[in-house]
């Protein structure tokens, strides 16, 4: 018989938390062990895998962070940048595989998960979808055969109860082109244009964003030429798609060495 991987989720009442829940309930591979909520959250006490629509396995949803990741050797993680940040650290001392899907860090915060992957494997990525990562390395390539005369433009749209904007994903495709051009996204980034004498920088990248209804998600790079244009684009039609990724990730990730890995290295893209 295959031994299951132990594994907590964090944001285990949140859309994307019941929707791992689901998969790990059916998975031959991982077994939930814990399920993690904040300490003001609704849903303390309450059945991880009844809440997310299956057969109780008596996991109930708690906000004590240090027992349930002991138990673990994985931790999938769709929460908040406070809650990723101090359940790395756990992590770091378990030497856990901890997934990230969390988006919205500072550099700080970032700074944070790297120590932490000095002794935890950490697979973070703000979208664990095949397709999405497809697109990475295909803008990446396509910014590399285009010069800074192509003007690059991201466009992104989610639900209304999004919080980050731009999404991680957004910023990814924005660091795949940086990368493809050599240049520092932070040097080339422009967002939330609003007023005049708003003239385009060449060179730079634009970011927007949409939020509304209930988008799972949409992302879009449009590379704008002199009398042509190339867009790429994504849409994501239901968010199992993420949680098969995260899934994916974790059983990468075991027995991997510490360190910050991608979907794009789970996937080899």
């Amino acid at each position: 018989m295959v031994k299951k991987i132990k594994t907590t989720v964090i944001g285990a009442a949140g859309r994307m938390g019941k929707e791992i829940i689901s998969l790990i309930a059916a998975s031959k591979n991982l077994e939930l062990v814990g399920a993690l909520e904040s300490k003001d959250s609704a849903f303390l006490g309450k059945d991880a895998c009844e809440l997310a629509g299956n057969n109780s396995n008596a996991v109930t949803i708690t906000d004590n962070v240090i027992d349930e990741l002991l138990k673990s050797e994985a931790v999938i993680d769709f929460s908040s940048p406070d809650s990723t940040i101090f359940a790395s650290e756990i992590s770091a001392q378990g030497r856990l595989v901890h997934v990230i899907g969390t988006t919205g860090f500072s550099a700080d915060q970032l700074e944070l998960i790297n120590l932490a992957a000095r002794h935890a494997t950490i697979i973070k990525s703000g979208n664990m979808s095949l397709g999405v990562n497809a697109l990475l390395g295909l803008v990446e390539r396509i910014s590399g055969l285009l010069d800074d005369d192509w003007d690059a433009e991201i466009n992104e749209l989610h639900h209304k109860d999004k919080a980050d904007s731009p999404s991680g994903t957004a910023l990814a495709l924005g660091e795949a082109i940086a990368k493809g051009r050599d240049q520092d996204l932070k040097k080339i980034k422009e967002q939330a244009r609003d007023g005049i004498n708003l003239k385009r920088k060449k060179g730079n990248i634009g970011f927007s964003s949409v939020r509304g209804g209930s988008i799972v998600g949409e992302h879009s790079v449009i590379f704008a030429g002199s009398g042509e244009r190339i867009r790429l684009e994504h849409i994501a039609e239901t968010r199992d798609i993420f949680a098969k990724g995260a899934i994916k990730a974790v059983q990468w990730g075991i027995g991997k060495s510490p360190g910050i890995y991608s979907m794009r290295d789970v996937l080899g893209i």
